[in-house]
């Protein structure tokens, strides 16, 4: 590689780093109107190139990352926090009214908040701009813990065990060389991207067997489009590591996790997780932190055919 070409590579590398700010930005400032000056100051770009800069790197405008968003989280409160109301969730997620909220949740899902919250008899929409957009028809009745994926249909019966064994740990905080699948959490994207960061880590001498191999599960891909949920595959190292681009460093903080066990066909993972949402937080005392959902793999899903896995999910500190 000449000079250019490692400068050229130095300088994306910079950029997807300064963007991944203004995505960082994005996400904790959700309930609060904000706008692209303060997005792109977040990220140290001049705000007559950003936007340019945000629509190469992350395949969206800047207001249309922003708006999903912001509607992705409101689906989730709409169904894991019932006691808020649609007009509280109006406007924890940023909108001016619950006639606003109503009107952009409709032309974005093809169904109503309030179809949402209750989906009795709704069918899967293809009116609204996922569909058009990104080709994802949204069926609310897929946001509660008995849905159905690849036409095998998971019933909240088949994870009491699982829930009832669930445990509430401390732990430390870790540091992780992660990197993330390109095309979210597409089998085959997540499949290449364990490949090279497996690779990675045994060229780092950490033996297969020693790996411990951790994902960061940022969206519900009930609500999300497949590939632009955002899934980090890491694996945790010495604090000291040297990381370079496309890896990163991820520091999982301490803190008390709420951790459960899963054995089973792959795609029932989201439906488990739906159902430590529905049916274990709302009787346990506790409350989800911001941080996201963690699986820990236990088994070589390509080997034995079924997954093996903790998951952990951060709980808020009690004030």
């Amino acid at each position: 590689m000449n000079n250019l070409s490692r400068m050229r590579k130095a300088t994306g590398n910079r950029y997807v780093e300064r963007v991944n700010l203004a995505l960082r930005f994005i996400h904790e400032n959700l309930n609060r109107p904000i706008d692209l000056k303060e997005i792109a100051k977040a990220s140290n770009f001049s705000i007559y190139h950003f936007h340019r800069i945000f629509l190469a790197l992350v395949g969206e405008t800047v207001n249309d990352y922003v708006g999903r968003k912001r509607l992705e989280r409101a689906a989730n409160l709409l169904v894991f926090k019932k006691e808020l109301s649609i007009t509280e969730i109006a406007i924890i997620t940023g909108f001016s009214s619950s006639a606003n909220f109503a009107k952009a949740f409709k032309l974005y899902f093809g169904v109503s908040p309030s179809q949402t919250r209750k989906p009795v008899g709704t069918e899967n929409s293809k009116i609204g701009k996922i569909f058009s957009k990104y080709g994802k028809a949204f069926n609310p009745n897929d946001l509660y813990p008995q849905v159905v994926t690849n036409r095998v249909t998971y019933n909240p019966g088949q994870f009491e065990e699982m829930l009832m064994n669930m445990n509430v740990v401390e732990i430390k905080e870790e540091v992780a060389c992660a990197l993330t699948s390109p095309a979210g959490y597409e089998s085959a994207s997540l499949l290449k991207t364990w490949d090279k960061l497996i690779a990675w880590a045994r060229s780092y001498g950490i033996e297969d067997l020693k790996q411990r191999r951790f994902a960061l599960c940022h969206d519900n891909p009930a609500i999300t489009p497949t590939e632009k949920c955002k899934y980090e595959a890491a694996v945790v190292v010495s604090p000291d590591a040297r990381i370079v681009e496309p890896f990163f460093k991820v520091v999982i903080p301490p803190g008390q996790y709420a951790v459960a066990h899963y054995k089973g066909a792959p795609e029932g993972t989201s439906s488990f997780h739906m159902s430590l949402y529905s049916n274990w937080f709302p009787n346990s005392g506790f409350e989800p932190d911001d941080f996201p959902l963690m699986e820990h793999y236990l088994n070589d899903m390509r080997k034995d055919g079924y997954v093996e896995m903790e998951v952990y999910i951060k709980l808020k500190d009690v004030v």
